[in-house]
């Protein structure tokens, strides 16, 4: 044994000078790799929530309810928050905490500014029938919610669930992706001579790439878009239609 070893050890002592200096660097680049990993994953796994958010009447509470309980019931605009444990279909032993956040002006900031540090992923709500009227209004909390500075940096997966699918006159992702990506680039434009909202280096949060137009690529997360309905094309007689978004909280969970 000692015989093999030999011709290791002396090329370990025949290392000295740079050479014995670039594996000692190359050691340490890997060491600081692996404790910079570990201490990511671990934030990572401290965050077990998914947050549902959106506008007042763009469905989150019935999708909140059908996720759950797999059952309709009727819902009313919420003023505080509602938390659930959801079991993810796939895998019986793992699960997410769901947490559906009100809807109204006055109160969205306040339950996001609670709740964004323990957020794993992010589902923001669209009301697909109303989103013309809405876009603007969609767009502003939308904004609001990308340049936060905790979001920045934990850069949580974001679904665009495009609800009210069963309805005739809903718009479609592809649409509605098209329209935010407009808004959003308008908002960074107008928002820029007055930013509100700092990162992590002190300066402004800059939302997407500096001199192109706007699109959901340029994010530090993944974004995701999904048609779905928490009502179904049945009502509340029949099963609601959230396979797309059953999928992403298995992928993100």
């Amino acid at each position: 044994m000692a015989g093999g070893l030999e011709p290791d050890l002396a090329a370990l002592r025949e290392l000295s000078g740079p050479a014995a200096l670039s594996v000692l660097l190359a050691l340490i680049a890997v060491a600081v790799t692996f404790l910079i990993w570990r201490f990511v994953q671990g934030r990572r796994s401290s965050r077990k929530a998914v947050l549902l958010l959106g506008l007042c009447d763009a469905g989150k509470t019935l999708l909140f309810a059908r996720l759950v309980s797999g059952k309709y019931r009727d819902t009313q605009t919420s003023i505080t928050d509602s938390s659930a444990t959801y079991r993810l279909s796939r895998d019986k032993g793992t699960n997410v905490t769901l947490i559906d956040l009100p809807g109204h002006e006055s109160l969205r900031l306040q339950f996001l500014e609670r709740f964004k540090a323990a957020a794993r992923a992010l589902v923001f709500v669209v009301d697909s029938v109303a989103f013309q009227r809405e876009v603007k209004d969609v767009a502003e909390f939308l904004y609001q919610v990308l340049v936060d500075g905790t979001v920045l940096r934990n850069a949580p997966a974001l679904l665009i669930a495009c609800n009210k699918q069963d309805v005739t006159m809903a718009k479609s992702a592809k649409l509605i992706q098209q329209q935010l990506e407009k808004e959003l680039n308008t908002l960074r434009v107008t928002r820029s001579a007055a930013p509100t909202t700092l990162d992590s280096s002190g300066g402004p949060a800059q939302l997407g790439k500096k001199g192109k137009d706007f699109d959901f690529s340029q994010l530090p997360m993944k974004v995701e878009f999904v048609e779905c309905s928490a009502r179904g094309s049945k009502g509340e007689e029949g099963d609601a239609d959230l396979e797309g978004l059953e999928k992403w909280l298995v992928k993100v969970a």
